[in-house]
């Protein structure tokens, strides 16, 4: 009886432990499942909230573009200017503000302007020479426009010595005038760049080649125009170009005379410079009262 109660103690007790071991197996199958399934949630949660980010950062660009759109075509004192040929859509007042200023501009230059964007140049280029009026003797400042660009070109012989980066008295008359045209407007950037001819520097000069030469009167007019016409730093670009963009072949006294120069570069924000025009109507107006 004893023995028969003992091997009913023993199946019992084995039939237990092999009833642990595969609740054990399947608790485990179980845990990599769950586990396996909460990382992947938890992966798809992530991207989710990514895509949301994306999606809303485009949301709200396309929002700006919108509200930009909106603000131009009901803004009349605005103008707009299409990215995919260039054109410009200008206002009616700034139309009319415009037409003003090229009253004053002769004839034989009018009749070269073709479009719009030709008005706006020969405008900005009146504009321009009024303001730089009288520093043009002896043909040692030249002034052109391109694309609403304003590009002046120095002669070295107004600003510095041969082969010398020092900036001479002669030079601020001219440098005062852009000066003042720059500190009008913030948003104006400068570009300065130095031009050379193709000579070569002298041997045992403390310059070294056309390049530097070009660089440091660069250099040297940017200097000028801060510490003694108060441009800002931040507005004012350096490039040195060296003999690499001539204006004429460098074959002759004449034409290296030319090529050595600097050129100074003006960008302008075109809503200022309609706003600039409506101060000078609005003054004119004024003056006719």
């Amino acid at each position: 009886m004893n023995n028969k109660l003992t091997k009913a103690v023993g199946a019992l007790t084995m039939a237990a432990v092999l009833a642990s071991c595969v609740s054990k197996k399947k608790y485990n199958e179980l845990e990599t499942d769950y586990n396996n399934t909460r990382s992947e949630l938890l992966k798809t949660r992530v991207e989710k909230e990514d895509l949301e980010a994306k999606f809303a950062a485009i949301e709200t660009r396309v929002d700006r573009y919108n509200e930009k759109i909106a603000s131009l075509q009901s803004d009349k004192e605005g103008m707009l200017v299409t990215s995919n040929n260039g054109e410009f859509a200008v206002s009616e007042k700034n139309k009319q503000a415009m037409r003003r200023t090229l009253k004053n501009v002769p004839q034989e230059q009018l009749a070269t302007a073709t479009n719009l964007k030709d008005s706006l140049n020969l405008a900005i280029s009146y504009k321009m020479s009024q303001r730089l009026q009288g520093e043009n003797a002896g043909k040692q400042v030249d002034m052109k426009i391109e694309n609403t660009v304003v590009m002046i070109q120095i002669a070295d012989d107004l600003l510095f010595g041969d082969s010398s980066y020092r900036v001479g008295s002669k030079a601020d008359g001219i440098l005062s005038k852009i000066a003042a045209v720059v500190n009008s407007e913030p948003s104006l950037e400068v570009l300065v760049e130095g031009h050379t001819d193709s000579r070569t520097v002298k041997e045992g000069s403390y310059i070294k080649d056309n390049w530097d030469l070009s660089t440091e009167r660069a250099a040297a007019i940017a200097r000028r125009l801060n510490s003694k016409f108060s441009v800002p730093q931040e507005q004012l670009i350096v490039a040195g170009r060296a003999s690499y963009d001539p204006i004429v072949a460098n074959d002759s006294r004449e034409n290296m005379a030319k090529n050595r120069r600097t050129q100074i570069v003006i960008m302008p924000n075109l809503d200022k410079f309609f706003a600039m025009l409506d101060s000078d109507l609005a003054v004119l107006d004024e003056s006719e009262k």
